[in-house]
Formats: C-alpha cells, structure tokens, sequence
C-alpha cells in the first residue's frame, strides 16, 4: 500500500529513473479516473496511478443561458449528458490507447459548487433549470433575510456556517426556487422534490442515491460545520425542510455504484467540490498551504486545519476536505472572486477586443503600462473581502489617450489585485502566517504575462504546476483514498514541483501605489444598484 502511495505520488516528487523503474516494474498499478463538472465544461480524465500521468481526457462545452439581466441558469439535463458523453468517449479513447476499462478501480468527482438543482424523485425530471452560483437574482431576497436577523447583520451566522448571507449561496436560490415556480411548490408539498448542488444532481442521475459530500453542503448556508449536519436553526430560518436536502457524506467514501454505461458496477468513491479537488491536487494538505484556482472566477484556498476559525477580514469558512466518514474535517478560508476568466471572454464577445483568448497575452503585451486605467469588472457584485452584491463593473481613468491594450492589461491586473486582497486577508487574519508562495492553475495561469502581474502585485512567489489538470486530478486522488488504495498520510509527504516560478519584479513602493489605487477604483465601483 505505501508502495503504492511512493509511486502515485512521483510526479510530485523528483526520484531517480532506476528507482522510478524498479517501482513501476514490481506491480501493475490501476488507474483512476474522475469527472469534472464545470461552468464551462464537462470533463472525463482518466490517470495512471503509478506516474500520476492524465492518459486520456475528453471535454464538452456547456451552454450558460441568461435569461435576464443577473439570471444566469444552465440546463440540468445538459450537465447530465454531457457527463454521460464524456464518460463514454473517454472510456472508448482509453481502450483505443490498448487499456481495458476495468483497469479503472475508482472513480472521483469534482463539481462546480453552490449551482443550485432541484428535480421530482419520482419522475427523475428536473423542475427548473439550475440556478447557477453567478447568478444574482436573490439579491433583494438576502436583504430580506439580513434584515430578519437580530442585528440586521449578513454575518449573522458566519460563526455555524462560515459564510454571510449572500445570493453566491445554495440557501437563497432554494428559496426562490420555492417563492416562484409552482411546480416546485407542488413537489414539495407532495414531498416529491429532491434538491442539490451539481454534485448531489449527478450522484443520483449516475448511482440512483440523494447524497452530497460535505464540501459542497458547507456551500449552502444550511450546514452546520462543527456539527457536519444540516442546521435545524437554518432550515427554520429558510423554510426548507430538511427532508428535501440530500445525505451529506465524507468526500472519501463510496457513494453508490454506476447504474449503467462502461463504468457500470464501479464505485463513485470521492466527491468533491471543484475548488476543494484543485486544493488536494496541488497537495495543499498542510497547515498554511495556498492554492488559487482562474477558471470562470477566481478562488484561493488556504488549509487551516482542524478548526474552523472565523474570518474578520472577509473569508469565508469552508470544508477543505474529509478524507473518510470517521477522520477529521480539514478546514479552509476561502477567498472567493467573481473575477477570473469571464472577463477575458467579456473582452472577446461583448466589445469584440479579441477574436480569441490567445490574443488576450498579445493585446496587453503591446503597451508596458494601463496608462493610468483601473478595471473593476464586477458584473455580478464583489464578492471576498467586500460582499458587496450591488457593484457594478467601472473603468476609471480613461483619456483621449486610452486604447483597447490598456483596457485589456487593466482587466488582467484586476483578477491579479482581487487574488493579493483575498492574500492580504488571510495574512490579518492570522499574524503569523506569511503566504510565501501560491500555487495556481486554471485556464489563465497559460498568460504568462498575467502569472508576472500576479506575482508583482501580490508580492509573492507564484508556482505553475507541471499537472494541468489539477481539479480532476485532486478529485481521482480522492477516490482513490475512498477505495482504500490511496494512504492519506503518504499522500501528504510529497511536494509539488512547478514548471515554472514566478517571482515578484515589482519595487515595493510601486506595489503599494498600484493596490492603493485599484481600492479606489473599487470604492467607485459598489452600491451601484
């Protein structure tokens, strides 16, 4: 098992080829494979467990619909089919690679969190579509519920949940679900409806159980974390009873077995949300460890530990993971941005800057400065630290002299000064933990010259892992450890190598002057609406 453990894990660590070798020669390994479930995409991966190695992957786009302004929706069955297809294709293009597919021995699930799905269990069909964790329809409806709180205070109940009331979570959206749709309604006063996030959605589509793993229930404003139990003081203060809400579950364990398909009868042994899973695949299992995620937003991650401290300088509390129904809960603050690879595509469809996100580098590259430009682009409010639902996106400084370059380098140093607020917070909530070096991954860490502006603006050395995949990848090491063929304790030992280091070249006074004036261009960016 430790052997197996040393060879998992060796394109984290650098050992010798002869040493690498005789591993790999004392015992076939199995494979591991994991499905990852975005807001962009479905994803299907399968890994060499004995080098770590992504052999096969196939990707779908997904279609976010907007129905509204604020709306933004997805369809349920959509994300199910497309699962289903990239299962599918991907088995079929790993027997084509000469591997059988019941070499696979588990599989993982990676999710993205909060997008909210509810559907009748008698009929297995969705009752509306998913409510997408962008979406900021609910905006008027948390002020309802902040202003139900004692104090009128958002943080109410940060202290059990970890979170402020806030139309980024799962609670508010099942609210709204139930206040406007009669068929909702209907189903649930005949206690029919079964409501999740993605992760709960695609478990029973796939096993046929109502369950969701602990990650994405401390996502929805109803779990209580010390507990890991659905809060009767919460599902009071909603309305929701607790009926409709599935099982929650460790993230490693087994969660039922494929219905159907070329994975029938092979277990779902981790699931996990999508930022948690990229957190695990960078190894981030140690007190302090901080990983940034650039997909449609942009999330950071830092491991706490066992107890599940209180921000005061807006983070959220998260479940970092569970590695087993009886191990203890690791913990996170979290750093979560609306700000991330939405803005690059804003760039490329809404004012045509770019014809695509290749040219994005180039853009910014032909000037060496914004030329005094500020880009806030908060199209769905801000989230860590302002929670600020009603901001508005804003370009301030703009002059005769202002060109389409300038704008598109202000929008990528906006991502790169949200991640330092989201760093600066961790750091003054606690004193003694100095983030020397962030490790990153998503589809912008490819823009070398955004990875050079994160480090100048942050301060801090960044790490490019050589594993891309990482999200999927942490979701396979997951059910890996859910199946008994991962040892926790092993896994932590190893060390992330990165491609590339990325160290700050920015004089320090300049970094100060620069943050100093993206706060400012932020201030004029909030109570909007």
């Amino acid at each position: 098992m430790n052997l197996l453990k040393k060879v998992l894990s060796s394109h984290l660590i650098w050992i010798s080829f002869s040493d690498c070798k005789r591993l790999l020669s004392t015992k076939k390994m199995p494979f591991l494979a994991a499905i990852d479930q975005g807001t962009s995409s479905s994803r299907f991966l399968i890994f060499d467990s004995s080098t770590g190695k992504l052999i096969v992957d196939h990707q779908i786009p997904v279609q976010q619909l907007t129905p509204q302004t604020g709306y933004v929706e997805m369809c349920p069955n959509e994300i199910y089919t497309t699962v289903v297809e990239c299962i599918n294709k991907g088995c079929q293009k790993f027997e084509e690679h000469g591997y059988k597919v019941n070499d696979i021995r588990a599989v993982g699930l990676a999710n993205q969190r909060e997008t909210t799905i509810v559907w009748d269990k008698i009929t297995g069909k969705p009752l509306f579509n998913a409510i997408v964790w962008l979406d900021t329809r609910t905006s008027n409806l948390a002020t309802k519920y902040i202003d139900k709180t004692p104090n009128k205070d958002k943080d109410f109940f940060k202290s059990k949940t970890g979170l402020p009331i806030h139309p980024y979570f799962s609670a508010l959206k099942l609210r709204w679900l139930l206040d406007n749709v009669d068929e909702i309604k209907e189903a649930y006063d005949n206690d029919t409806l079964l409501v999740g996030t993605v992760d709960a959605w695609l478990i029973w589509k796939l096993t046929g159980i109502h369950a969701t793993d602990v990650t994405n229930a401390s996502r929805t404003l109803l779990l209580d974390l010390g507990k890991r139990k659905w809060s009767d003081e919460l599902t009071t203060f909603f309305n929701i009873k607790k009926s409709i809400l599935p099982e929650i579950k460790s993230s490693a364990e087994n969660f039922g077995y494929f219905k159907d398909g070329p994975l029938i009868n092979l277990p779902l042994s981790g699931v996990v949300g999508d930022q948690q899973a990229a957190m695990i695949g960078h190894n981030c299992l140690n007190i302090g460890d901080c990983k940034s995620t650039y997909g449609t937003g942009t999330f950071l991650l830092c491991n706490i530990g066992y107890k599940p401290v209180v921000s005061n300088f807006g983070l959220i509390t998260t479940v970092g993971y569970q590695f087993g129904p009886n191990l203890p809960i690791v913990y996170a603050l979290e750093g979560s941005g609306s700000i991330g690879g939405n803005v690059i595509r804003f760039l490329k469809d809404n004012l045509n800057f770019i014809n695509n996100i290749k040219e994005c580098e180039e853009l910014a590259n032909s000037v060496s400065h914004t030329d005094g430009v500020y880009f806030v682009p908060c199209f769905s409010g801000l989230y860590t630290p302002y929670w600020d639902s009603t901001a508005r996106g804003i370009i301030c400084g703009l002059t005769q002299s202002s060109t389409k370059a300038h704008i598109t380098r202000a929008a990528l140093k906006s991502v790169a000064f949200q991640t330092g607020e989201m760093i600066s917070a961790i750091e003054n909530d606690f004193k003694n933990l100095n983030v020397k070096k962030l490790r990153i991954d998503g589809g912008m860490t490819f823009n070398k010259t955004f990875v050079q502006m994160q480090a100048d603006l942050s301060g801090k050395e960044i790490g490019c892992p050589s594993m891309c995949e990482i999200s999927g990848f942490g979701a396979a090491i997951t059910a890996g450890i859910g199946a008994n063929i991962i040892e926790v304790e092993e896994y932590k030992k190893f060390t992330h190598p990165s491609i590339h280091n990325y160290k700050p070249l920015l004089d320090e006074k300049e970094r100060l002057i620069e943050n100093e004036k993206w706060r400012e261009a932020v201030k004029r960016a909030r109570n909007w609406v």
